[in-house]
């Protein structure tokens, strides 16, 4: 969390000389009258892809960081996938066009398909790309393109013009015929998976849009799309339009009504008191004593680091099993309880920040799922090596995204800092992130201390959580019970780095409040302080205040959601 008590947190480059080689051959001819940009939705403004056509699902609109306007385009690239976007547009043969474009992160390519490209590094600043290419004699449509290099983070692109007349002089009018056969394949209480019989054209389809009653929610090459950030036990009603390069869209398929699966808690149907238990600091004590004072079943573990080369490691070093770690949670589960590892934290050398790209991120987190056979994860994304980096931000959420579709029934977790109103800007982009990428995250914690929030901590905690209860029922769309049941409080026991007092009346307070909107998880940080020391300050094994041993525990075992 932060400081001491922060939660101690602590063959391409030939391949790329290939592809500069390659714009020698690009042949510069006059100009085309009436230059006009003929690209839809240059830039991302519509605040959907639409009609943009990215592989792997990794393409997403956001709101920084930006050329220009509001809104760009992000492609989160992993080891396999070089998160390509193309658009497919009506060109007239024997004309010169010219393609251009602003991009911002390591590697990225703008260019068409069977033409010209070119490409840059710029990872920190937004650069702008062209490149120009003549269409051939009986060509007459293009697909343009951009994308980012493997394994190199998620890129950026804005404003992307291809100036030239359009193409058929208005000619292509015939729309694509209607998708048929569409189907629900799956469905869990918050994601819809459908599929459909292709259309055809007299051109060709470029994509499919997918609705949610008269929503546009999704865009797709494909047949196939999986819908998520869905309430539980909730009737939508879905159908799917064609699209080609001249524009043209479809009548819309066939609706298929679908029912998501209940949600206890009406939301992620996830429960957890979980306070946080750290073996390598702070007096660790025995879990089991604790289990049997308080009843608390769930502890969260921390922290888990990299310990070099993306390899987790309980505190970036001690060993991932055979070690204290293991010993702890042996105990645990001997006593009939589980745990959460807690990934990342303030400070230390962390998974998210290291690993090269979100496949090698997950990776590692399956590595620690494997051992430990876990039911749920845990991402305390903080500081700006993670929580204020975008890509990382990025990195981590299709991580998640990866291991949970990997692990059916794994319960992902983000924790996260927060203002006394509710989310900063980064915890707001977390948030849209997540939306954007599908990520599918069951609960979103909040660390409502160290924000200079003055002496109500009750009144503040509260403020926060329903600030982020706001932002959920924006972003996803959801009802207050859904996007209660998808927050998470992380608080801090007696006296924060900032000397916020949070007292066992108080937590009292809280819990309650947490009870009575039935929230999905309650944490403290940490079961170490949870021992008196009043006037003893802020230190690692006890609460700094007038308490009894193990409190704060025995008031967090008392939440039921």
């Amino acid at each position: 969390m932060r400081t001491l008590l922060q939660r101690s947190r602590r063959a391409f480059f030939a391949l790329v000389g290939s592809a500069a080689l390659a714009l020698a051959g690009a042949v510069a001819l006059p100009g085309t009258a009436q230059a006009a940009n003929i690209l839809s939705n240059p830039g991302f403004e519509s605040g959907s892809l639409s009609p943009w056509s990215c592989t792997g699902n990794l393409g997403s609109v956001v709101s920084s960081p930006v050329q220009a306007g509001s809104k760009a385009l992000a492609g989160a690239v992993s080891s396999s996938d070089n998160a390509q976007c193309s658009q497919t547009v009506p060109v007239q043969p024997n004309t010169t066009y010219s393609l251009s474009g602003w991009v911002r992160g390591s590697y990225v390519y703008l260019g068409v398909n069977g033409g010209a490209s070119t490409w840059t590094s710029s990872p920190s600043a937004y650069s702008r790309l062209s490149v120009s290419f003549t269409t051939g004699a009986s060509q007459t449509s293009a697909t343009i393109y951009v994308h980012g290099w493997y394994a190199q983070g998620t890129y950026y692109a804005d404003d992307i013009s291809l100036d030239g007349p359009g193409g058929g002089g208005g000619s292509d009018t015939q729309a694509p015929t209607a998708p048929t056969g569409l189907t629900s394949t799956g469905k869990t209480s918050s994601s819809v998976s459908l599929s459909w019989s292709a259309s055809s054209d007299n051109v060709g389809v470029t994509g499919y849009d997918v609705y949610s009653g008269s929503n546009q929610v999704l865009t797709v090459s494909g047949t196939s799309a999986t819908v998520s950030g869905l309430s539980p036990s909730t009737s939508y009603t879905f159908t799917v339009k064609a699209r080609d390069a001249a524009g043209n869209v479809s009548a819309a398929s066939n609706a298929v009504a679908v029912t998501t699966n209940a949600g206890s808690g009406g939301g992620s149907g996830f429960k957890q008191a979980a306070p946080y238990l750290f073996e390598g600091w702070g007096d660790p004590p025995s879990p089991s004593t604790v289990m049997s004072a308080t009843g608390v079943k769930w502890f969260t573990m921390a922290f888990m680091l990299d310990s070099g080369g993306c390899n987790p490691a309980w505190d970036g070093n001690r060993p991932l099993t055979g070690g204290v770690d293991q010993t702890a949670i042996n105990q645990i589960r001997s006593a009939g309880g589980d745990i959460v590892p807690s990934f990342g934290g303030w400070q230390g050398s962390k998974l998210g920040a290291n690993c090269s790209s979100a496949s090698a991120l997950a990776g590692a987190l399956q590595k620690v799922i494997d051992a430990y056979s876990l039911k749920a994860i845990d991402m305390d994304i903080e500081n700006t090596d993670e929580f204020e980096n975008e890509a990382v931000q990025a990195r981590i959420l299709t991580a998640l995204k990866t291991v949970k579709a990997n692990n059916p029934g794994l319960k992902t977790i983000v924790t996260f800092g927060t203002s006394t109103t509710g989310p900063s800007y980064y915890g707001n982009r977390l948030i849209e992130q997540a939306k954007s990428l599908n990520a599918d995250i069951d609960v979103f914690t909040i660390m409502p201390f160290d924000f200079g929030g003055g002496s109500d901590m009750y009144g503040n905690t509260v403020n926060a959580a329903e600030g982020l209860k706001a932002k959920l029922k924006s972003t996803f769309g959801w009802d207050d019970a859904t996007a209660y049941s998808h927050i998470g409080i992380s608080g801090m026991n007696g006296l924060s780095d900032q000397q916020e007092n949070t007292t066992p009346a108080i937590w009292t307070q809280i819990r309650d409040w947490a009870n009575g909107h039935h929230i999905a998880r309650l944490a403290f940080w940490a079961v170490n302080r949870d021992r008196p020391c009043p006037g003893g300050g802020v230190v690692s094994n006890c609460s700094g205040i007038s308490q009894s041993n193990w409190q704060f525990t025995s008031i967090t075992a008392g939440f039921t959601g």
